[in-house]
């Protein structure tokens, strides 16, 4: 179960490069989120560790993560982008992977690998100077 952390993400405005002509210049467009992991009310301790080891690598200072988005010239369109980027960061972080279940390998493929190395060994060999004494 993934939280919603629409309600606990503060954002930052700035000018962004990209698409816009002179109008890039003078309005703050790119949308930078952060959500403090640490202060989160919407997540256990074991979910908060989680994020912590998964996410340590993008972590701020404080347990701070941060998203930016300036690929659209709109700041609504921004702020909604770097919203959809941090929920799917949490999302992929907070996933239970599927346990691996150990195989063995089978007898028969065993016996094909012998004999390919088998008739491999046969091949060399062939190569080696004959002595016709």
């Amino acid at each position: 179960m993934v939280p919603d952390v629409s309600r606990e993400v503060q954002f930052r405005f700035s000018r962004s490069g990209g698409a816009g002509g002179q109008h890039v210049n003078k309005v703050e467009t790119a949308a930078t989120a952060f959500w403090s992991i640490s202060e989160s009310q919407l997540l256990t301790a074991e979910q908060r560790q989680l994020l912590r080891d998964k996410l340590a690598h993008r972590l701020a200072e404080g347990g701070v993560l941060i998203v930016k988005s300036q690929e659209h010239r709109t700041q609504l369109a921004n702020k909604e982008a770097a919203l959809k980027k941090l929920q799917a960061l949490v999302q992929k972080s907070l996933a239970q992977r599927k346990p691996r279940i150990a195989t063995r390998v089978s007898k028969a493929s065993k016996e094909r690998r012998l004999q390919q190395k088998k008739q491999r060994s046969e091949v060399k060999k062939g190569r080696n100077k004959q002595n016709w004494q």
